[in-house]
């Protein structure tokens, strides 16, 4: 993929799992939600790995060890190695082990995916303010994180030990719905002591190299639900994305997107790996894909008929287009209704 601005979706005539070696795949929002898997996930992921697919899950979430999601995902039916999850915790991790001693004591403010991944770089886990660590570092705790933890985050910030961050994300899928994520976390201790951390996780380099030092992908395509994260960070390391509409993202919140923020493919759900991708072409004042024809005015049109998604598409190409370097600011609620998005 080019750092060029994009403005409309990209076409393949290649199946993606056969177009790309990799699937760097997130999964909350996409491969399963609450703990249960998304419609379509186990089986499309099955066909992409019969196909010579290989499939890495990378996530965000510092809270769970790679043994722990690989067990869960061949739970589900996905089967899965540890070697096969790739942590924000793991890339915390290596970005501590690269500024202290090994051997050095870190304080956690998080679970036990953190606790590992820093065991697995050389350093020692430790509790309190108090035992005299050389870094914090503050990861997804859970809901039942005590209170009390960002409290010893940020009595050993005001003596000058440095403060690392697993990720950011602001909020998490859950079961019943969206919950606070991390960086809400983050937030609270950022308050308290005026300090900013340094961050590992996805959208920033230290997750992708982290990635690709693990997987040894050499065209990896990376999938997700979340701009601000997977899509960010597909941009970031200059490769490509698909994002998939069974998490966070909505159809408003994709035409409003950055260039940043704009994947090279949208589709549904994880079925979209195992097809091509429709052209969506020039068409006179505005863009077409399948039977539908999007145009950008006063407010983003669209006529025709056909798929959802290929209305998505076009709608896209209307509004990255008008919009530029920047976000647009068109309104496109009646656009996305007609298509039920």
């Amino acid at each position: 993929m080019s750092q060029s601005v994009r403005t409309r979706p990209a076409g393949s005539g290649q199946a993606l799992s056969e177009a790309y070696d990799t699937a760097l795949l997130d999964l909350d929002g996409v491969v399963y939600a609450g703990g249960n898997a998304i419609a379509h996930a186990v089986d499309s992921l099955a066909t992409a790995r019969a196909g010579g697919m290989h499939l890495a899950y990378v996530t965000n979430n510092a809270l769970r060890t790679p043994d722990v999601v690989a067990a869960h995902l061949t739970a589900l039916g996905i089967p899965t190695a540890a070697s096969d999850v790739i942590t924000s915790a793991q890339a915390v991790a290596r970005l501590i082990a690269e500024q202290v001693p090994k051997g050095s004591r870190v304080l956690v403010i998080g679970g036990e995916g953190l606790r590992v991944a820093l065991r697995e770089r050389g350093l020692e886990p430790v509790e309190s303010a108090d035992d005299d660590p050389a870094a914090v570092v503050q990861g997804y705790g859970g809901p039942e994180l005590p209170w009390g933890r960002f409290a010893e985050a940020c009595y050993a910030i005001a003596r000058g030990v440095p403060w690392f961050a697993s990720n950011t994300d602001l909020t998490i899928p859950s079961a019943r719905g969206i919950a606070p994520g991390n960086g809400a976390a983050v937030q609270v201790v950022r308050i308290a002591t005026g300090a900013e951390p340094q961050v590992a996780g996805k959208p920033l380099p230290p997750m992708h190299r982290e990635t690709v030092l693990r997987t040894g992908a050499e065209r990896p395509l990376v999938v997700g639900d979340r701009l601000d994260t997977d899509i960010e960070g597909a941009f970031n390391g200059d490769v490509d994305s698909l994002l998939v509409l069974t998490g966070v993202t909505d159809g408003r919140q994709l035409l409003a997107a950055p260039p940043q923020h704009r994947p090279t493919y949208v589709d549904a759900d994880l079925r979209g790996m195992l097809t091509g991708q429709p052209e969506v072409t020039a068409d006179g004042d505005g863009f077409r894909c399948g039977g539908w024809a999007a145009t950008a005015g006063g407010r983003l049109e669209l006529d025709g008929d056909g798929q959802a998604l290929d209305g998505l598409r076009a709608l896209c190409a209307a509004a990255w287009t008008s919009a530029g370097e920047g976000k647009c600011e068109l309104d496109g609620a009646k656009a996305l209704a007609r298509l039920g998005l």
